[in-house]
């Protein structure tokens, strides 16, 4: 099993806003911050992107951007620029001067994930994916996003499952990138993939979370002694590796709950405990609530 892959179908992508957005001379534009995951890339000319509380970067022709969670940033033609607050819309924008052929044009959009596993899942991912056209891998991310915007524009049938699709392979193409985890100071899943013993070990867990692994099990799959795997483990992904299979076995669990096709009984047994009390009592403890009681709240508050 591919643990990328596994974590971007939990995260469950959909409902696309994709648009255009053009501009021409000086102009800025200001945006709150959103818990929806926004992307952008970069047709022509540049921009300019700034974050609460750090310097602004340039993005050119073929620069891609995703933003797990999307933070309050400032977009303007040139650094310093100031603007106006705006709201998210899926309509065409034009910044600046409205009249003329547009000097810079992007395609820009965002879309939810599953909130039910959102906060764990995020917290494994880089807080922003910046890939230069240097790279040269934006071409197939261009090729990816103007599918999207294609199937947005339609209303023909399976237009829902098709882009659900589309976003999973947009997810996947931008973290595959090698200088995602170069770029990001945090421990989490992908610096975890970069390193091919702890990959292993993650494959190994990913591919059997029913199996009753032990530190000592793990550390086998990777060749290390039992203290050097644990350390390695806890540096480079943030936590221990039995803490790590427990939070995957939780979302698992959160997210079979909520579909309410199978059985305590069922999940208990697909994710690795010996009966459903068992199952229960684990859950209770770390979500605070019953299984029942978080599916019945539909994974809201708990309290």
């Amino acid at each position: 099993m591919d643990p990328l892959s596994d974590i971007v179908a939990l995260l469950r992508p959909s409902s696309v806003l994709s648009k255009p957005i053009t501009g021409r001379g000086r102009w800025g534009v200001r945006y709150a911050d959103h818990d929806a995951p926004g992307f952008t890339i970069v047709l022509k000319g540049e921009c300019w992107i700034a974050f609460a509380d750090q310097p602004a970067f340039r993005m050119t022709a073929g620069d891609f951007l995703l933003l797990p969670s999307t933070p309050a940033f400032a977009l303007s033609s040139h650094p310093g620029v100031g603007g106006v607050l705006r709201e998210p819309t899926n309509a065409p924008v034009r910044h600046g001067d409205p009249e003329g052929e547009a000097d810079f044009e992007s395609l820009g959009g965002a879309f939810r994930i599953e909130r039910i596993n959102a906060p764990l899942l995020l917290a494994l991912l880089p807080r922003m994916i910046l890939i230069p056209a240097s790279e040269g891998r934006t071409d197939r991310l261009s090729a990816v996003i103007a599918l999207i915007r294609g199937e947005c524009a339609r209303e023909e049938p399976g237009r829902d499952m098709i882009l659900q699709r589309m976003l999973e392979v947009l997810l996947v193409e931008a973290l595959r990138w090698r200088g995602v985890a170069r770029d990001d100071d945090r421990a989490g899943l992908l610096n975890g993939l970069r390193d091919p013993v702890l990959a292993r070990v993650l494959r190994a867990m990913h591919a059997d979370v029913r199996s009753h692994w032990t530190v000592a099990g793990l550390a086998k799959v990777a060749g290390l002694s039992r203290s050097a795997f644990a350390a390695r483990f806890g540096e480079v992904l943030g936590c221990g590796p039995i803490e790590y299979l427990a939070r995957w076995r939780m979302a698992l669990a959160k997210d079979a709950l909520m579909g309410g096709a199978k059985t305590l009984d069922r999940i208990a047994d697909e994710i690795g405990y010996e009966s459903a009390s068992a199952f229960s009592t684990a859950f209770r403890k770390r979500l605070g609530c019953s299984p029942g009681r978080f599916a019945r709240n539909g994974g809201g508050e708990t309290a």
